[in-house]
């Protein structure tokens, strides 16, 4: 498992669009271009998001929607040709909702989606070629788990146009590797940094600290490893207990809150000491290496998500909508063929845009001009002046006439300026 904003949205208030006919038929189409409550000038770049939803174990600590198989070859094992098949099925079935729009980037995540075959990623890329107006410099990138590294595969994917490899490492430590539950050891992680840097130039290394009983030594140890391989792109992670979650049942023992502090300010220190510049919340890149991808979701940009249990953003002249697919893979797979692969869609209302802004936009270090909160949500700055002011006296932002960012204070209390932008329902 690997972190990607995909994931999760802000809650949603029910909307007259909650129950229309499923995406790509005329009665949707027809309630998106529906006048509405909101108008933006033009539409945000689109992203294109892929779900693949196995595993080989499901780890403790992994809130995603993820569902083990077994490698036996005895047992059933997931079903490539047919899961590739629905994702043409959903694709086509979108189409009709992004007419004309390119696509900047593809994201193919998961679960663990480099347990396809090369020749998988090669038809899935060639579908979407076919279907979609990609950029021609779009970043394409693929989930990577160290435990499934096989040279000529990944050398295959990056010959069928993945240009970008994130590899969850998660540690190099044996001890703390299996007490996350993850398929590799610290030297597969290793030997998969190293096959990944004879494929690719572009790649970025996930990793976590605030482990059970990691030390602050081990996580120090964990980083300098990490950028001895001088990845263009570092993803460092505090590890939290999420929700429904083996590790929220039976929390294991973290190190406290003092020591985790320290972990996280020795790893500002050491990053921008190595020429990386932190630009999101747990994002660290060289010059010109930042994830274009999530970097499309922090500046509340569009997405289409494809996949089981993937999640939409689609904005419209006059309206901005949510959808999630089916998560379970056998229900996505029967309800796409059903021609239904929706099971959930509405618009966001007026009144939880700021906050859905928010939660994105405020994630970046250096925040975000004016000018795009109000090409993005359709609403005028005054609509948020109370929270921004209240943000402002707390010193959880800096601001002028044009642009507005978290302070060091917002970056560490980041919940709590996110929270000033929700509005009650009273």
């Amino acid at each position: 498992m690997m972190n990607h904003p995909i994931a999760g949205h802000a809650p949603a208030r029910p909307s007259p669009l909650a129950h229309t006919d499923a995406p790509g038929s005329g009665g949707a189409v027809s309630a998106f271009i529906a006048p509405g409550r909101i108008r933006l000038t033009a539409l945000p770049p689109l992203s294109l998001y892929v779900h693949f939803p196995w595993c080989v174990r499901k780890c403790p600590y992994c809130d995603f929607n993820s569902h083990a198989f077994t490698r036996d070859p005895n047992d059933a094992q997931f079903p490539e040709t047919e899961y590739l098949d629905a994702l043409r099925a959903d694709l086509e079935a979108a189409l009709p909702l992004i007419w004309g729009r390119p696509v900047h980037t593809v994201f193919i995540g998961g679960g663990t989606p480099s347990l396809l075959s090369a020749q998988a990623i090669d038809r899935l890329l060639s579908d979407l070629r076919a279907l979609l107006p990609l950029d021609a410099d779009a970043e394409i990138t693929l989930e990577a788990n160290p435990g499934t590294f096989e040279a000529a595969k990944f050398a295959s994917f990056r010959s069928s146009g993945v240009n970008r490899l994130s590899i969850g490492i998660q540690s190099f430590n044996d001890a703390h590797l299996q007490a996350l539950g993850r398929i590799h050891d610290a030297a597969q992680a290793r030997r998969a940094v190293e096959i990944a840097r004879s494929s690719f130039d572009n790649f970025n290394l996930d990793l976590m600290f605030a482990l059970p009983g990691q030390t602050l030594a081990q996580c120090q140890a964990d980083v300098e490893t990490a950028l001895s391989f001088a990845p263009p792109h570092l993803s460092l992670y505090h590890l939290t207990l999420e929700p429904n979650t083996y590790f929220h049942k039976y929390p294991p023992a973290l190190p406290d809150d003092d020591t985790s502090a320290d972990m996280q300010e020795w790893i500002h220190a050491r990053t921008r000491e190595a020429g990386y510049h932190r630009y999101e919340v747990s994002a660290y890149a060289k010059a010109h290496r930042q994830s274009r991808h999530n970097l499309n979701y922090w500046q509340f940009g569009d997405y289409l998500g494809i996949g089981a249990g993937a999640h939409s953003k689609l904005s419209f002249p006059e309206r901005i909508v949510r959808q999630m697919r089916y998560k379970h893979p056998a229900t996505y797979l029967a309800q796409t063929a059903a021609g239904v692969p929706i099971q959930e869609q509405h618009e966001v209302s007026a009144r939880d845009l700021p906050f859905e802004f928010m939660l994105n936009a405020l994630r970046l270090t250096e925040g975000f001009p004016v000018h795009r909160f109000i090409e993005r949500t359709g609403m005028t700055m005054t609509s948020v002046e109370p929270a921004l002011a209240q943000a402002e006296r707390r010193g959880l932002i800096r601001r002028d006439h044009a642009g507005i960012a978290p302070t060091s204070l917002g970056q560490r209390f980041l919940n709590d300026l996110q929270a000033l932008f929700l509005k009650d329902d009273a």
